[in-house]
């Protein structure tokens, strides 16, 4: 198995679009607790055909990885995973999105990570 990383900021990759609420609240976290801004490191593992990509975080000097791997096109909720298991050693409350996806669109999102729809 090999595996691949890339880092970044928190600001380098374009998460346009896509939710940022654990991310943002482990940065706020990182800001008033004096703490260097969380370092984020995408890596990938190449799983048969296709690319497998995770996260880790380093804050306050510790490595945090997220708990699983997404497709390449959901590496953001990587970084939400990874920020969500920060907040969670440091005795944060998890922040909720103001509003989730509905179920149509989660459906799609599914669909197109999974290749077929959900119940069958």
């Amino acid at each position: 198995m090999s595996t691949s990383s890339t880092t970044s900021n928190g600001s380098a990759q374009s998460t346009a679009g896509q939710p940022t609420v654990k991310q943002d609240a482990l940065t706020n976290f990182c800001r008033s607790n004096g703490l260097r801004a969380p370092a984020w490191q995408v890596v990938s593992d190449r799983r048969g055909g296709r690319t497998a990509w995770s996260c880790t975080v380093q804050v306050a000097g510790a490595h945090i990885g997220a708990r699983y791997w997404y497709d390449g096109q959901y590496v953001n909720n990587a970084r939400e995973d990874a920020a969500e298991v920060a907040l969670q050693r440091f005795g944060q409350q998890i922040p909720t999105p103001q509003s989730s996806p509905s179920t149509p669109q989660l459906q799609q999102q599914q669909r197109a990570a999974y290749g077929r729809p959900v119940g069958i």
